[in-house]
């Protein structure tokens, strides 16, 4: 017997999830009629697709090997209503994207006017938040996209390279004319402000510099985004590694100034970021080809 179509939905969104609650709350069913509809499907396939304990849920070699079939009949029946409108307009639809306030802010929002002119079928929601976060969401498509220069390691995730990113180590003069910070050992003598523990901006210079080098702060704050860093670095709180592009109007203005500024940190780039075999996936490609022609701000 065939696999009907609803049914490969329900797996392929429990493939994608490895959990029947949330897959289920995607494809708007109960819990008990996901798992009928899996059942349904293994017994047309006559195979099982997922082993499955009160802990977690995993795909067999059988639900492995059906993944990218299913997600290319789901495509392809896709494709069977895009191919009756070809030669009319072209059929609305939404993209939701993740990214950090400030980023959106000074950049993403200030393009949304000019992209939807530029494509009058395309809606694009934002959602804010923090990296961890973002990710999460769009393992669990929640999210369509993000944009962000977090470091990627999911060989799941597809993306487009946007701008390259510079970061600035800044300090603001009072603070750096009562105790000078022009070498590593005299970090003890300062709070270095960063975003979070597991992500922090200061690993862009520590990249950049001699393994030997010991960078030992005399406390740390971790402040969740770049706009309360940046606020904290103008008080005079600390010290910080910030995108050059965040601070410029800081550093022009003698607000805040460059550390050490002979030592550059390392680059990072901004990204959009998808998951691989997303049905949206050629117009988030396009979307990026957008969003790079226009200048980082």
């Amino acid at each position: 017997m065939l696999p009907d179509l609803e049914s490969l939905r329900c797996f392929e969104a429990a493939a994608t999830s490895l959990n029947f609650r949330a897959a289920a709350e995607k494809v708007h069913l109960s819990p008990a009629a996901f798992s009928a509809r899996i059942g349904r499907l293994e017994a047309d396939l006559g195979a099982r697709l997922f082993e499955r304990t009160t802990r977690r849920v995993g795909l067999t070699e059988a639900g492995r090997r059906l993944v990218p079939q299913a997600r290319a009949t789901l495509a392809e029946a896709a494709r069977c209503a895009e191919v009756l409108r070809e030669d009319s307009a072209a059929p609305p639809f939404t993209l939701t994207l993740g990214t950090r306030y400030e980023l959106g802010m000074s950049w993403i929002v200030p393009a949304l006017g000019a992209l939807r002119a530029a494509r009058p079928e395309r809606r694009i929601d934002l959602f804010f938040g923090d990296s961890a976060d973002l990710l999460r969401r769009l393992q669990r498509d929640q999210i369509d996209g993000l944009v962000s220069s977090v470091r990627l390691t999911d060989a799941g995730l597809a993306y487009a390279t946007l701008h390259e990113e510079r970061y600035r180590f800044v300090g603001c003069p009072e603070l750096l004319a009562r105790q000078p910070l022009e070498a590593p050992e005299h970090a003890r003598h300062h709070t270095l402000l960063d975003i979070h523990g597991d992500l922090p901006l200061f690993r862009y210079l520590l990249d950049a510099r001699p393994r030997s080098e010991a960078w030992e702060f005399g406390a740390t704050e971790f402040l969740g985004t770049i706009g309360a860093v940046r606020h904290r670095a103008l008080e005079g709180a600390g010290v910080a590694v910030l995108p050059s592009y965040f601070v410029a109007p800081d550093l022009e203005s003698g607000r805040l100034c460059p550390l050490m500024p002979d030592h550059e940190a390392r680059p990072d780039a901004f990204r959009l970021v998808w998951r691989r075999g997303h049905p949206q996936q050629a117009a988030l490609r396009a979307l990026g080809d957008e969003l790079r022609a226009r200048p980082l701000t």
